[in-house]
């Protein structure tokens, strides 16, 4: 029956109600290895400086092989920096949690069964410590099961989840684009590529000489298409690579790239990035993308239209009858100007200077003369009506050289050289 006052030293009490704990298969195992759980618990439980100095004493007496069994008198002889009595305790310890045995006959010391399980088990951990090397303690594992004909299912699976692991690790390494993930997943790869070559070995020499169920065989062949994958993987980095560097921005002729700069920075402190931030960055962005007619519009609009709508409020007048009038008075054009020009035109000698025909009064009537000069002879325009007609049908030309010419007058400075064409016509031509 479950308590009513939570314990959590009590295992029933970690489920919730209608669930016990003989009920939990994956359970059954660790409840049947209590006592080597409750070794651990005796080493690893407490302040790190306490499990520091357990490790230390369980190692160096598990380093005597010729003389396994040792008394009191022959611990302190082999820990004189340790004090006494917090020895004392840490033997008494480790003897009533069944890590060391007591030989009532001799009066001595010895390593239980149990305690050189946990020694080896805890040096197996300390030879693979490097990073990388987890692999090589997962396929050392695998390796001392095969031996002895033990490989589980559980063993392989926790290879396998491992080389997932890294496989997603650097593929996301690849998807990110990032040169300097891509480099630091290549460089993981080749600390864990032994491990993996290795790994891959174990698991042949046990596939081909140990017979292993159906689960975990089918586990073993996802091992090896993962190992597959990795072994290929350093091919892909260098493909990612060479596309990163055909895109590299190079500053200048500096021979500097974004590259540099990037890892230039990765190894500055916070302090050091601070001082070149230092009066680099302005409080506000400079919008020098903006245009400032177009900003200064939409600024007059947000601050003071949208603000006082009011202001857009224009109603038109009420619409009323427009006078009627009897008829339009027009003022008849005046053509006596330009009459004048033509007669000159007409009667003017061959070879007559434009600079001495087309300036009069300003810069502005003196362009339109000369417009007026290009329909000289236009067929199009002399079959029209209308004194510009008249113009267009005068038996005359102009000849242009192409070099300027000083003028001075009547607001034209200079202009092309050119020349009237056409003998004078008189009236009784």
């Amino acid at each position: 029956m479950r308590s009513e006052t939570p314990d959590p030293d009590r295992l029933d009490d970690w489920f919730i109600a209608g669930v016990e704990a003989a009920d939990v298969t994956a359970l059954r195992p660790l409840s049947r290895a209590r006592p080597s759980l409750q070794a651990l618990m005796t080493v690893f439980s407490g302040a790190e400086a306490a499990v520091m100095i357990r490790l230390l004493v369980l190692r160096e007496l598990g380093s005597r092989p010729g003389a396994p069994w040792f008394s009191r008198a022959e611990l302190d002889q082999q820990f004189p920096y340790l004090d006494a009595a917090k020895l004392d305790n840490l033997i008494a310890r480790l003897r009533v949690n069944g890590i060391l045995a007591w030989d009532s006959e001799t009066s001595r010391y010895s390593i239980s069964p149990l305690g050189r399980m946990l020694i080896a088990a805890v040096s197996s951990l300390l030879k693979f410590g490097d990073d990388g090397s987890e692999l090589g303690y997962l396929a050392g594992q695998l390796a001392a099961g095969g031996a002895i004909g033990g490989v589980t299912t559980d063993d392989l699976q926790h290879l396998l989840a491992r080389l997932t692991e890294l496989k997603d690790k650097f593929d996301r390494a690849i998807v990110s684009g990032s040169e300097s993930r891509i480099r630091d997943a290549a460089q993981e790869l080749d600390k864990v590529w032994g491990w993996v070559d290795k790994g891959s070995e174990v698991l042949r020499a046990i596939t081909e000489q140990s017979d292993m169920d159906g689960p975990a065989h089918r586990v073993a062949q996802r091992i090896g298409q993962v190992q597959s994958e990795l072994l290929r993987m350093s091919g892909r980095f260098q493909n990612a690579l060479s596309k990163l560097e055909s895109q590299k921005v190079h500053l200048g002729a500096t021979g500097l790239s974004t590259t540099d700069i990037g890892a230039w920075l990765r190894q500055c402190s916070p302090a050091q990035i601070t001082a070149l931030l230092d009066g680099a960055v302005a409080p506000g962005p400079s919008m020098a993308f903006a245009l400032g007619d177009i900003a200064l519009d939409i600024a007059e609009f947000e601050l003071i239209d949208k603000v006082r709508p009011e202001r857009l409020s224009a109603p038109l007048p009420d619409a009323c009858e427009a006078a009627v009038s009897e008829a339009v008075e027009l003022e008849p054009p005046d053509y006596a100007a330009l009459d004048q020009w033509r007669d000159a035109l007409r009667v003017a000698p061959d070879g007559w200077p434009l600079a001495a025909a087309l300036p009069l009064r300003d810069y502005e009537l003196s362009s339109y003369r000369l417009s007026l000069l290009s329909i000289l002879g236009d067929q199009e325009s002399a079959t029209m009506d209308g004194p510009v007609a008249d113009l267009a049908r005068l038996d005359r030309r102009l000849e242009w050289t192409g070099n300027p010419v000083p003028v001075h007058r009547d607001g034209v400075a200079e202009m092309s050289e050119g020349r009237l064409r056409g003998g004078p016509v008189t009236d009784g031509s």
